[in-house]
C-alpha cells in the first residue's frame, strides 16, 4: 500500500525572509499579501517587505502603513527584467533555501517557482508541487512528456483522475519511456489511430508498448 505523503502548510509567521520574498515576488493570489501581512504583525522586517512590493494590493498597503506609522505611500514600479534573467535569479535564490522551506514554497509558489521546485533535487519537494491548488493542466501536459522528472511524479499524474480526463496528457504519458509501463501499456487503447501509427514507429518506448499499438491498428483496419 502507497504511503500516504502529509502536507505541512506554510506558517507565514515563521517562515525565513528569503522564503517570504520568493513568495510576494511570484505570487498566484492577491489574498496572499494580506495572509502573509497578518500572520507577521510582529516582524516588521516582513512587513515592510509587503509593503515594499508592487503588487501588493492599496488595502493591504494601508494597513500596514498605519501599522508602522508611515504615510501611506504609492505602489513602487515594478521592475522590468527579460523573463530568463528573472527566472535565473528565482532558481539562485530558491537554491539557498532548506529543503523544508521548499516543500513549504512548493504549495503556495507561482508558475516560475512551480516550474523550478518541480525539477528539484529532493522527490518530496517536487512532489509537493502536483498539490499546489494552482497548477494547471497546461503544466501537467509538459510534466507527462518530460524525461528529467522523478517517476514517481509520472505516478501521481496517472492517478489523478482530473488530469487523466486529457487526452494529451495520455498521449504524452504514453509516449514517455520513463512513465509506469503497466499503466502506459494500459492507457494504449485510448490513442486515436493517427497516435498509433506514431507510437508503433517511436523508437524511445519498449517493444510492448509498440507492439500493443501494432497489435490495435490491424484490428481497427478491420472493422
Amino acid at each position: 500500500m502507497e504511503e500516504e505523503r502529509v502536507l505541512i502548510g506554510i506558517d507565514f509567521s515563521t517562515a525565513s525572509p528569503p522564503a517570504i520574498e520568493l513568495l510576494l515576488d511570484d505570487a498566484y493570489d492577491p489574498s496572499l499579501y494580506g495572509e502573509i501581512a497578518k500572520a507577521n504583525v510582529n516582524r516588521p522586517e516582513v512587513l515592510r517587505m509587503v509593503l515594499d512590493c508592487p503588487d501588493t494590493p492599496d488595502d493591504v498597503r494601508q494597513s500596514i502603513s498605519s501599522q508602522l506609522n508611515l504615510p501611506v505611500s504609492a505602489a513602487p514600479k515594478k521592475e522590468q527584467r527579460p523573463p530568463e534573467v528573472r527566472s535565473e535569479t528565482i532558481l539562485q535564490r530558491v537554491q539557498k533555501l532548506s529543503v523544508s522551506e521548499r516543500i513549504q514554497l512548493a504549495l503556495k509558489g507561482g508558475k516560475e517557482i512551480r516550474t523550478i521546485l518541480l525539477r528539484d533535487s529532493n522527490k518530496e519537494v517536487s512532489l509537493t508541487v502536483l498539490d499546489n491548488p494552482k497548477i494547471t493542466e497546461t503544466e501537467i501536459e509538459l510534466l507527462a512528456r518530460s524525461r528529467s522528472v522523478p517517476e514517481e511524479v509520472l505516478r501521481v499524474i496517472t492517478k489523478k483522475r482530473e488530469w487523466m480526463k486529457s487526452y494529451n496528457v495520455i498521449l504524452a504519458l504514453v509516449n514517455n519511456p520513463k512513465a509506469p509501463q503497466g499503466t502506459a501499456l494500459r492507457l494504449v487503447s485510448d490513442l486515436k489511430t493517427r497516435d498509433l501509427q506514431t507510437l508503433e514507429k517511436n523508437k524511445n518506448v519498449t517493444e510492448g508498448i509498440r507492439s500493443t499499438a501494432k497489435k490495435l491498428l490491424r484490428v481497427r483496419k478491420a472493422l
